[in-house]
């Protein structure tokens, strides 16, 4: 979409149009962040919608951005790919979505026109992708500019539960297109899932549609393998002590899994996943990986495996919103703290101390936002 130098946009009427700043969670450099005043945006582009944050959280890849692991953020980036918001202004070629619309905003910015949107792979539009809280601005603040909002925005249902469906933005559809999709599952398979934090969780919850005989869940934290076995896990397996693998392969005869999802992105999770494939096996790669990993191929190179990576694309967001909408997913579940967004600095702190604090998702909620300060 070609930029202009300006753009009119459609506003809701507000009782103080002057005001230009909001807050936001700002990226400074790894290990540092903030919540600070931060210019509001505006439209930009004639395709943009801007979106007043109601609900928003943070995913494991913000926390490997704070680790450094992802160079395409810059600091003086605001982080987050998810949230559910109202539409405030709408560039004048949005024609889907009005002012006032509550809706969904996908982690993925698809134009739906170039080669690569034809082609179903949204995660590599040309103009769009992985944007949001990558190489622009994100949703952890009171508004967000959303680029292509006429195929990067969901209409939300009237009385929608916004716990649910923001995990609808990245989580649930990331779980489902590059580790139950991209493994392949089929009726009857022995799937091991490596890692049961939200995104292992996940899948777990979308791997069922397929009916597996097993789902085989791992992890180095007792808390979370117990959360797992509630979602329907049907062998749950602490590897703390380094013995994961031995014991997957004594539970499956020796023959190993069908699928493996790595839902971690660290070396030793994706070395536990390639070494208890079965032959005609399939690793399906759904972590964030900052460091090398170690391709065992003098021991895979005749086992007929398949091993598989992708950025989700969220083709699956229509499929989900059915089903989350029919009570067949229950996606809050995953919901383990809530915090208004002005906390979000302790958030950050309860979700990178998962283990301690026993969290998975954490919720962010905007209610009281208004005109911003000037």
């Amino acid at each position: 979409m070609t930029k202009i130098a300006a753009v009119a946009d459609r506003s809701a009427p507000g009782p103080d149009t002057t005001t230009n700043m909001m807050m936001a969670l700002v990226y400074e450099g790894p290990g540092r962040r903030a919540w600070t005043a931060h210019p509001r945006p505006t439209v930009r582009d004639p395709g943009d919608a801007v979106v007043r944050i109601t609900t928003t959280t943070i995913c494991g890849t913000d926390l490997h951005i704070m680790k450094g692991d992802v160079p395409t953020v810059t600091p003086g980036r605001i982080l987050g790919h998810e949230g559910i918001g109202i539409v405030e202004a709408l560039g004048p070629l949005v024609t889907a979505f009005h002012i006032g619309d509550r809706v969904l905003i996908s982690c993925v910015s698809a134009c739906g026109i170039c080669d690569m949107c034809r082609k179903g792979m949204y995660s590599h539009c040309r103009s769009g992708g992985w944007i949001l809280g990558n190489t622009i601005d994100g949703t952890q603040a009171e508004y967000v500019r959303i680029p292509h909002a006429d195929t990067s925005l969901y209409l939300l249902p009237p009385g929608a539960d916004e716990e649910a469906f923001v995990m609808l933005s990245d989580i649930l559809p990331t779980a489902f297109e590059c580790g139950v999709l991209n493994g392949r599952v089929q009726p009857g398979d022995t799937v091991a899932i490596v890692g049961a934090g939200p995104i292992g969780l996940a899948a777990l919850m979308t791997a069922q549609f397929y009916s597996p005989a097993a789902i085989l869940m791992v992890d180095v934290d007792p808390a979370r393998l117990k959360v797992a076995g509630q979602f329907g896990a049907t062998a749950l397996i602490d590897s703390a002590d380094g013995t994961a693998v031995d014991q997957i392969m004594a539970l499956t005869g020796g023959a190993g899994v069908d699928v493996a999802i790595e839902a971690v992105g660290i070396p030793v999770t994706f070395d536990i996943c390639q070494s208890i494939l079965a032959a005609g096996g399939r690793l399906a790669n759904i972590g964030v990986h900052g460091k090398p990993v170690e391709l065992h191929l003098e021991k895979l190179w005749d086992r007929n495996i398949a091993i598989t990576t992708r950025l989700v694309d969220t083709a699956a967001i229509p499929m989900l919103f059915k089903l989350v909408g029919a009570g067949k997913l229950q996606p809050a579940k995953l919901v383990t703290h809530r915090f208004a967004l002005g906390e979000i600095m302790n958030a950050y702190d309860t979700f990178g101390n998962a283990a301690k604090e026993r969290a998975l998702k954490v919720i962010l909620t905007n209610e009281g936002a208004g005109p911003m300060i000037a």
